[in-house]
């Protein structure tokens, strides 16, 4: 077994790629264990606190570690501290719906390509079904490619349908599911959308799992309620949330031109944080990101962005204008600015 040391060495050498890391690579280890409580958010404080009393460390091992190796365990603790410390990596997604022809396509793809992007975000573009192998074909790597929807099961005598294990086969990496179009025009229910989202992620594909209430809902007080129910279907569902993002959306924010202030995000976010910690585990609560989708746009995105439990967007209209998307994915300097 590597000495702890070189555990710590390695974790070192990966923090360029690290999905969590939200500092670039310029981002250095902490000379003393007091440092890493400055700028410490409650989140990531929670998030080593979580790590610290999952139990899923047995005591004894690293007592161990500490017996034969005692000054390069705490070079390994202080670096493994350090880590757990850093933000979540950004996510910002582009749903471009029922939009676009061949040719309009060919053009979005080749602003975003000539796009000078932030290094530290994952990004993600969910065209048409009929457009993914173009866009997977002429897109750079650099983003990832999703699709709107999936079936809930193997394929089959399923008209009009599309299977995860199709998407799997083209190369598309993630799905959107639970979208308020989808719940409240197509009348998929929380159940299906749950059962669909565990199918998918069982086939290797990640979920971009959407929730939100309705106007008349959030005036009735009844915010919470439907969002936690919306999660619950997921969470009965799903056993592995490593490939999951929770996406809020507002459905009375959605095409309307209307937006969810910054506050009003942040309060559910944090709620939605909150009973992941306490119905699935403190773990994935802290790990999990939750974006926002609601009319985001060029000009709304750096003020949202900067709200602590805010991990990113799910874009609509603005994600099919070339210049407008590159902005929301950079607003994640503002995410930095504020931490």
């Amino acid at each position: 077994m590597a000495a702890p040391s070189s555990l710590a060495s390695s974790h070192l050498s990966r923090l360029p790629d690290l999905r969590r890391a939200g500092g670039g690579a310029a981002v250095q280890a902490p000379a003393h264990p007091q440092q890493l409580r400055l700028g410490c958010s409650r989140r990531r404080a929670q998030r080593v606190v979580a790590m610290a009393g999952s139990g899923k460390v047995p005591i004894l091992l690293p007592a161990i570690v500490y017996l034969q190796f005692p000054s390069s365990f705490c070079s390994w603790l202080t670096t493994s501290f350090f880590l757990l410390l850093l933000p979540l990596q950004f996510f910002v997604g582009g749903n471009w719906k029922c939009n676009g022809t061949k040719d309009s396509v060919s053009k979005l793809v080749t602003e975003l390509n000539a796009a000078t992007l932030e290094p530290d975000v994952d990004v993600v573009v969910a065209p048409p079904f009929i457009y993914i192998d173009q866009v997977k074909n002429s897109l750079t790597d650099r983003i990832e490619v999703s699709a709107q929807n999936v079936w809930i099961g193997k394929g089959g005598a399923y008209t009009g349908e599309i299977s995860a294990e199709q998407l799997v086969d083209i190369g598309c990496q993630w799905v959107i599911l639970g979208h308020s179009e989808r719940r409240h025009i197509i009348g998929e229910d929380d159940q299906f959308i749950g059962k669909k989202a565990a199918y998918a992620l069982s086939q290797n594909v990640k979920v971009i799992a959407c929730i939100g209430e309705l106007l008349e809902e959030r005036e009735a007080g009844k915010t919470f309620d439907v969002c936690f129910k919306q999660m619950k279907a997921f969470a009965d569902s799903i056993t592995n949330w490593a490939d999951v993002v929770i996406a809020y959306e507002p459905v009375w924010a959605i095409g309307t031109g209307k937006v969810a202030t910054p506050e009003q995000a942040q309060e559910v976010h944090a709620a939605v944080r909150d009973w992941m910690k306490t119905n699935v585990s403190p773990e994935v609560a802290s790990s999990i990101r939750i974006i926002y989708g609601g009319s985001v746009n060029a000009a709304n995105c750096a003020e949202l962005a900067k709200k602590e439990d805010i991990d990113g967007f799910l874009v609509g209209g603005a994600s099919l204008k070339g210049p407008d998307f590159a902005t929301i994915i950079n607003s994640v300097t503002s995410k930095k600015v504020a931490a």
